[in-house]
């Protein structure tokens, strides 16, 4: 088995950053009408500055695939060119397309020769899955070198027109005309970018990062879909998807909306989170000790301090002082988040040879977990 370092990190966010103030301007009212849930969501999830890959007037700038190809230059060089990589393994929550493969999107725009592709689909997990496959395949010698990214263009399916019609429909019913808040929540939650990052069999440059060991679990098996998209969930808990609808109610339901089950969310992310990372650092013999870095991928600041608490009751208390967080100036963008941490501190110039980095990324989808251990050589 080889060893596996990141060697190289890089990052697209489009545009300029979006304030709190001019979000709603970007995405536009509903109905004619200021959100009731805004305020109250961007107070607890604490964010100041988002990213959009689209412009005033709504329009789309970049697509996924253009964001992902973007970050995916910045790890380009003299020495590491687009003509050296043997694997392209892509997540992402939002592809451009339900077909081709969002990795085969993105090697249409690398241009660059015949390399294998891995797409990774979910929702904040998408990112480590991609990354745990490439780690897979430098770590068995499969391949050399791993180009691994996470990825979202969520800004398009946000904006006001894809809720008008359900809307209509709505006053049409005599009903209040106010989106649910499971998909208003969101609207003020999320945001675009791309990460990547370079997966290689040896260290190379100033600072490499080696990955120890990942780790990922599930606990679909005991609980309901959380956050979901192309579907609607039904009185028992199951989803009906999207091809079980009628064309003309995939508008007036806005089927293909990003929704949440806050009372799901509330009641387990934080502590099947807490399980699990207890079971990571068990199963590999770490202590938080050990840990000089943590690097917890979280939706909102509002869950901080009950992780820091959930984390506590399992024998995990990591100091504050230790965490790395940058959600308040880059925003939540999903499985892109952990790349976009980790590109901001490997580049800190604040790593030394010998630190511990712990990243964690919970995915609310259905509930899985992914850790990852480094070492900075």
């Amino acid at each position: 088995m080889s060893e596996v370092y990141i060697t190289k990190s890089s990052k697209f966010l489009p545009n300029n950053p979006i304030s709190n103030d001019e979000m709603e301007n970007m995405l536009g009212l509903i109905n004619d009408e200021t959100s009731k849930a805004r305020r109250i969501v961007l107070r607890n999830n604490g964010i100041k500055n988002r990213f959009y890959a689209i412009d005033e007037n709504g329009n789309p700038t970049h697509s996924n695939a253009d964001l992902t190809f973007l970050a995916i230059k910045g790890l380009f060089d003299d020495q590491f060119t687009s003509q050296n990589v043997e694997l392209l393994s892509c997540g992402t929550s939002t592809p451009d397309l339900l077909l081709p493969s969002h990795a085969a999107m993105v090697h249409g725009l690398l241009q660059n020769r015949s390399v294998e592709l891995n797409s990774s689909s979910g929702v904040c997990n998408a990112g480590m899955n991609a990354l745990k496959f490439g780690y897979l395949s430098v770590k068995s010698g499969n391949t050399n070198n791993a180009i691994c990214t996470g990825s979202e263009r969520v800004s398009t399916w946000m904006l006001a027109d894809k809720f008008e019609n359900e809307i209509v429909n709505l006053k049409k019913l005599e009903e209040q005309p106010i989106v649910a808040f499971k998909k208003d929540f969101l609207r003020w939650m999320l945001s675009d970018g791309a990460g990547a990052f370079l997966l290689e069999n040896q260290p190379s440059g100033n600072i490499s990062l080696k990955i120890e060991w990942m780790e990922a679990f599930s606990y679909a098996y005991e609980l309901e879909t959380c956050m979901y998209a192309g579907g609607d969930k039904l009185a028992d808990g199951s989803i009906k998807p999207w091809s079980d609808y009628k064309s003309s109610e995939w508008l007036s339901e806005s089927v293909f909306a990003i929704k949440q089950d806050v009372k799901l969310l509330d009641a387990h992310i934080l502590q099947k989170g807490a399980l699990s990372m207890k079971a990571a650092l068990d199963k590999n013999n770490i202590g938080v000790d050990q840990v000089t870095y943590f690097l917890p991928h979280v939706s909102s600041h509002y869950f901080v301090k009950g992780l820091y608490n959930a984390l506590k009751d399992q024998d995990i208390e990591i100091p504050m002082e230790r965490w790395f967080m940058n959600l308040k100036h880059v925003g939540n963008v999903g499985s892109a988040s952990i790349y976009l941490m980790l590109e901001e501190l490997m580049n800190s110039g604040n790593l030394k040879k010998g630190d511990k980095i712990l990243l964690s990324v919970p995915e609310s989808g259905r509930f899985s977990y992914s850790y990852a251990y480094l070492t900075v050589c």
